[in-house]
């Protein structure tokens, strides 16, 4: 939405899920999306491949596009594989944890400013191209109008099935399966060194070390 404002462009909102999906795709209506797709999905958790290849068949179904934006990871599983895979599957450049992005000077190309552990990085890249972005509080949603709110349940939502795409909801899960999902524990123990004096503790606390490697 702010790079069309500063830019100009068209924004298509499209997903992939059950009825609930599309109203996530009514509130980017909302929030001025200039159209909206969802391929109905009986899946209830895909993985992230099967994600990627049905929104990389929707986007060559719209036709050409300069970018596409994803989000970092997503609420639930949390994998941030579906940014890297759309962009495999669509055969384009990929950058990811991206801040915020603008036309860089030279045509079809955009500059990216990306977060890493170290700092930010600014890069430069030709379009077409996937982008992830990060939830940085440049990038939080605005607040949709009620007025918009009305009139995005007033504007045509394109559906499609996944036949009409070429994809087999079976590959839903064709190459994993989730066995368990757990928070791991991590436990600590504290021993404290006790001596009469500073030489005694210092002896103490090397033979604990030592019987501590040995029992590695």
């Amino acid at each position: 939405m702010q790079f069309r404002e500063a830019h100009g462009g068209k924004i298509t909102a499209v997903t992939c899920g059950g009825e609930t999906a599309e109203d996530m795709l009514r509130k980017a209506l909302a929030l001025r999306a200039d159209e909206a797709v969802l391929v109905a999905s009986p899946a209830a958790h895909p993985d992230p491949l099967f994600v990627a290849k049905t929104l990389a068949a929707a986007a060559r179904k719209i036709g050409s596009f300069d970018v596409v934006l994803v989000g970092r990871e997503a609420g639930d599983w949390g994998a941030g594989q579906t940014g890297g895979l759309l962009a495999e599957e669509l055969g384009v450049p990929c950058i990811s944890f991206a801040e915020s992005f603008e036309p860089a000077p030279e045509a079809s190309r955009v500059r990216v400013k990306r977060q890493t552990d170290s700092g930010w990085e600014l890069l430069e890249s030709a379009t077409p191209l996937v982008v992830t972005i990060t939830n940085h509080e440049h990038n939080v949603p605005r607040i949709p109008k009620t007025r918009d709110v009305m009139q995005s349940y007033r504007k045509p939502l394109t559906k499609w099935s996944l036949a009409e795409l070429g994809i087999d909801p079976l590959a839903a899960h064709d190459y994993y399966e989730v066995a368990d999902l757990f928070i791991p524990r991590k436990e600590t123990r504290c021993e404290f060194i006790s001596g009469d004096t500073l030489e005694a503790k210092i002896d103490a606390f090397a033979k604990r070390v030592t019987e501590v490697i040995h029992s590695i």
